[in-house]
């Protein structure tokens, strides 16, 4: 099994990429082979050569962020049938946050990747203006998810 994880990140604090990496090295602790790339240094033409797509990024107004969203709809269709993947975003526990999970998965679906696991969603919160930190408990509920979907992916 070979994972690629492409994930967008635009605050300062790099909330997602933090997420980003937490995936990685939990997948590769459970001996999953796996590659983790910033969504402008990602070499879309690769992405085929992969078994699975982990793909996130914030919640912005409401939705994926720009980033990640012209990411997926920048790949083509049909190479990704009988691939898996997933989705992750990060966001304000709000109820006007908006969810960029389902708009990430809405774009896997739609290039023919087979969703294999709930999507990940990570509440991050600002205590200090412009800086954001995991609300407690985030950084384990991710660790957590990929210890589940690493068992599925083995499966």
């Amino acid at each position: 099994m070979k994972v690629l994880i492409v994930y967008d990140t635009v605050s300062t604090s790099k909330m997602t990429g933090a997420v980003a990496q937490i995936i990685e090295g939990t997948l590769k602790e459970k001996g999953i082979e796996v590659d983790s790339f910033y969504v402008a240094d990602v070499d879309k033409s690769t992405v085929k050569n992969y078994d699975c797509l982990i793909a996130g990024g914030p919640t912005m107004a409401f939705r994926p962020s720009q980033g990640i969203t012209q990411f997926l709809d920048g790949l083509p269709r049909g190479e990704f049938n009988g691939k898996r993947a997933a989705a992750f975003d990060t966001q304000m526990q709000t109820m006007l946050s908006g969810n960029a999970t389902k708009g990430i998965e809405k774009r896997l679906k739609d290039l023919g990747f087979s969703i294999f696991t709930s999507p990940l969603v990570v509440y991050v919160e600002s205590k200090v203006k412009n800086t954001w930190q995991f609300k407690a408990g985030q950084e384990e509920k991710a660790k957590s998810w990929t210890e589940e979907a690493a068992k599925m992916l083995s499966a």
